[in-house]
């Protein structure tokens, strides 16, 4: 094999692309990797870990303020959030560090450049050098969208947000699905008095509709404000400094100190050769795969945010490592079961998901479906007198009450998850929650109590 050609050319080095180059190169594989940017795509660097560490600091704040409602002798919290950001840089940096010595030791050849395709076998990089690859996995990612009305330009994205240096007196987020959710609590819980535009008419949307109410009251207990049927025609420069939001029907908001627009990601898939190889992609410009991840063009695969399928960090790695197991492992059906994936919005309080809502499960069972549920307040929150509750949720269906689906809204809720969706994808019924003996006093309990 020449020094330009490889058995795996893979373009895109956040999550999936780097799961799909080590799992490639486990195989024996020679794998080049393109990634202008920092190793760890969205994910590392503008998502799940940035995020999950201003979801901590603002948790922490909450329960400071909790705390003095329970006798400590506390006083307001306040961050200093330079000081927080360092601490959160450098755990992306050893990130980084680990990513960078683990391609080293599997041999993956890093270029740190762009990579464009020429042909379903050729990748050109931002230097000019051609690639000859057997195999090539696009792995781009996506880019958070800026709607397209006047003024846009005014407001941040949800990359934005991580170059903040402090909590703004108020802002406006406009959007209701997880970014909107999560940047809201984060920025309330540091500070913020913050107001939440949702064009529809709930939050969270894919989620049991049943915990997406409790979660509404949670959050406006804690002091968000949200305004359904807002159809945002364009944003103002305010007086002085400030933006004002102006919906379609002239009505206009008060002056926020910062907009941001949590509206939705669309992907990279534009400049990068996905005609010219003979890769089709949707109309929202998602690359088209069937189940295997293999696109129109043959011996070229997409995986992660690119292609539009359950766009989650574990789901592109998971995806990436069936795919090369398949490609070069010889395990020739592997390939990812989208079926019964657990998913967690870092909410305040957090809200988890696996398997079909109550709504899925009666439109394909019919009657044939038992609810149960537990709503309760969490011993913290019952112990300061804090209104905040918990609601859990069972979903079972045929004459054997099968679990087909789980939803958590309360703290621990991310951490309860896992375990239980382990316990749906296997088949669990209603009875074996039943035989398991509780662990009390806990959260957790109340999937093996309901009655």
């Amino acid at each position: 094999m020449k020094a330009q050609e490889f058995d795996l050319i893979v373009i895109g080095g956040g999550s999936g692309g780097l799961a799909g180059a080590f799992r490639a190169s486990a195989h024996g594989a020679k794998v080049a990797l393109l990634e202008p940017k920092e190793l760890g795509g969205t994910c590392v660097n503008v998502g799940c870990v940035p995020k999950k560490a201003m979801w901590l600091a603002a948790d922490l704040s909450q329960k400071i303020v909790l705390s003095a409602q329970l006798g400590f002798n506390s006083i307001a919290p306040v961050l200093d959030w330079p000081e927080f950001v360092v601490h959160r840089q450098r755990y992306i940096a050893g990130i980084h560090a680990s990513y960078r010595r683990r391609l080293d030791e599997s041999g993956v050849v890093l270029m740190p450049c762009h990579g464009r395709l020429l042909d379903a076998h050729t990748v050109v990089n931002a230097d000019g050098v051609e690639l000859q690859g057997r195999h090539i996995l696009v792995a781009t990612g996506g880019h958070p969208h800026r709607p397209e009305i006047p003024g846009a330009e005014l407001g941040l994205v949800s990359d934005d947000f991580f170059n903040l240096c402090s909590a703004p007196e108020r802002v406006a987020i406009v959007g209701g699905g997880y970014v909107a959710v999560e940047l809201a609590g984060v920025l309330q819980g540091l500070g913020s008095q913050v107001e939440l535009f949702v064009r529809g008419q709930c939050l969270l949307s894919s989620f049991d509709a049943e915990l997406t109410d409790e979660l509404l009251a949670d959050m406006r207990q804690h002091g968000v404000h949200v305004h359904f049927g807002h159809d945002l025609a364009a944003v103002e420069k305010a007086s002085g400094d400030g933006v004002v939001l102006v919906a379609g029907d002239g009505s206009r908001s008060e002056r926020f100190d910062a907009l941001i627009f949590a509206t939705g990601r669309h992907p990279n898939t534009a400049g990068i050769g996905l005609e010219a190889a003979g890769v089709e992609v949707d109309h929202g410009g998602h690359v088209r795969v069937d189940e295997y991840q293999n696109t129109t063009a043959a011996q070229v695969y997409a995986v992660g945010d690119v292609t539009g399928r359950a766009a989650l960090t574990p789901v592109a790695i998971a995806a990436a490592r069936r795919l090369m197991d398949r490609v070069f492992g010889g395990q020739r059906g592997a390939k990812l079961d989208y079926d019964d994936i657990a998913t967690v919005v870092f909410s305040h309080p957090p809200i988890g998901t696996v398997g079909l809502t109550e709504q899925q499960a009666r439109e394909r069972h019919g009657d044939g479906v038992k609810v149960l549920t537990a709503h309760f307040r969490p011993m913290l929150h019952a112990l300061a007198d804090s209104p905040q509750r918990s609601l859990f949720k069972l979903v079972c269906t045929g004459k054997d009450d099968r679990v087909v689906g789980i939803h958590l809204l309360g703290e621990g809720a991310d951490e309860i998850l896992q375990g239980f969706a382990v316990a749906l994808k296997k088949g669990i019924t209603l009875a074996d929650l039943h035989d398991t003996v509780a662990i009390h006093p806990t959260s957790a309990e109340e999937l093996v109590l309901m009655r």
